[in-house]
């Protein structure tokens, strides 16, 4: 059971909603992924004007908990006021914290992503910072009361896996509240490899919505991060130089 702050979930995958080729291909990749958690840009909403366009009406959002984030805000003042928009327009408690540094390579600023969580923990939110494998901040977050930290395995939508599985496994280690790796996810081997290493979960997006078959997918995902879980419980043999028989030879008759 996944659990942050005051809900529980049994799926361990959270998805994102954007940049599907339509959105019937959307709905049933959200459908096969067996995700509980639906994360999308306020900023794409347009949740007050009701003529635009709403990626999210065709999904049955009753049975999902609603995760918006503050993507495009470049300042921790922009992002507490998207916070607000969304917590205003009943969407959800919960919020992703996104505030980009770096255009080039889409990181998020450290220090303005540190003062956004604290102003919107005051505020009474459910906040989920996005951060870099920062080892230190993430531990910053936690003590500020951040209820869960998501930190990147690469760049954002770049699709090169886990980078750095050192500085993430330290942030596993130290972290007591729900560690999420969040981006730079490709493929349902990147995916079972972070939750084999401990992760409480993976949020993907490009990963589902940009691959030959989405819907696929989507369902490749949920199994590899399901079998990693299982993977990290059952707890793996430890590495050896040399081989070892699977059937030893003691207590073995010799003609």
């Amino acid at each position: 059971m996944l659990k942050i702050g005051n809900h529980e979930f049994s799926s361990r995958l959270l998805l994102g909603t954007g940049k599907y080729p339509d959105f019937d291909i959307q709905k049933e990749a959200v459908d096969v992924s067996g995700t509980e958690i639906l994360t999308f840009s306020v900023r794409r909403m347009n949740i007050f004007e009701a003529g635009q366009p709403n990626f999210l009406e065709n999904l049955d959002v009753s049975k999902y908990t609603l995760l918006p984030n503050t993507a495009g805000a470049k300042t921790a003042k922009e992002a507490v006021r998207t916070a607000k928009l969304a917590k205003a327009s009943g969407l959800c408690d919960m919020i992703k914290v996104e505030v980009i540094g770096c255009e080039k390579t889409l990181l998020p600023d450290p220090i303005e992503t540190l003062k956004a969580s604290v102003e919107l923990l005051k505020e009474g939110f459910t906040v989920l910072p996005y951060t870099s494998d920062d080892v230190l901040l993430a531990r910053r977050l936690e003590k500020a009361g951040c209820h869960a930290i998501m930190p990147g395995a690469s760049p954002i939508g770049s699709g090169q896996g886990i980078i750095n599985p050192l500085n993430l496994s330290f942030i596993i280690e130290q972290t007591s509240v729900p560690v999420i790796v969040d981006a730079g996810i490709g493929s349902p081997s990147d995916a079972a490899i972070a939750m084999e290493m401990g992760a409480d979960g993976v949020l993907l997006n490009t990963a589902v919505s940009g691959a030959k078959d989405p819907v696929k997918m989507a369902q490749a995902m949920r199994l590899s991060i399901e079998a990693g879980r299982l993977g990290f419980e059952a707890g793996r043999i430890p590495k050896k130089r040399y081989a070892t028989a699977s059937s030893p030879m003691e207590g073995m008759s010799i003609s």
